[in-house]
């Protein structure tokens, strides 16, 4: 085995707390992808479907809250994009840093703050909050870490943060 290493280097260190990977969306929200997802789980709330619903309860049309990461995860490909995109690069930035082949996402959480509007195009970057020491679970050896991924809207407003939490590990 192993030995197990605590101290966080400070190429790493520097990067907690500091935004990066500043994006804007591809394309703007829109109904149709917010009708085929709602039709997805069979979520019949007339607040995505009825025009009068969504006027007199939001002033207009929004998305589903948990769509949040579909308006800005990238398309796999776009007419004169150069190089593979990765949704969460400070993730594979972390597992390639740290020399960790494998990695899960282990926890998902998503806090909401303005409504995401039809015709809104969202805006993104990504902070790392934390990473652990060294640490052994039943995958393997590797260390975990927490990014936020903060969401605004092309008026500056904070939409949403979707907040997760990563294990890069080596199997034994």
């Amino acid at each position: 085995m192993s030995e197990t290493t605590t101290a966080l280097p400070d190429d790493v260190q520097r990067l907690i707390g500091v935004p990066q990977y500043e994006e804007v969306g591809e394309f703007p929200v829109e109904r149709g992808y917010i009708w085929t997802s709602c039709s997805s789980v069979e979520n019949g709330n007339p607040l995505f479907w009825d025009d009068a619903v969504a006027e007199e309860l939001t002033h207009g049309h929004i998305a589903p809250p948990t769509m949040l990461s579909v308006w800005f995860r990238r398309h796999r490909w776009a007419p004169g994009r150069t190089g593979e995109t990765l949704a969460l690069q400070v993730h594979f930035d972390l597992k390639e840093r740290f020399g960790l082949p494998e990695a899960v996402i282990t926890e998902n959480t998503m806090v909401f703050y303005e409504p995401v509007r039809v015709g809104d195009v969202l805006r993104t970057h990504q902070i790392l909050r934390s990473v652990s020491e060294e640490k052994r679970t039943k995958l393997g050896v590797g260390r975990f870490w927490v990014i936020d991924v903060k969401c605004f809207n092309q008026h500056g407003d904070h939409v949403g943060t979707d907040i997760y939490t990563g294990f890069g590990y080596r199997r034994d």
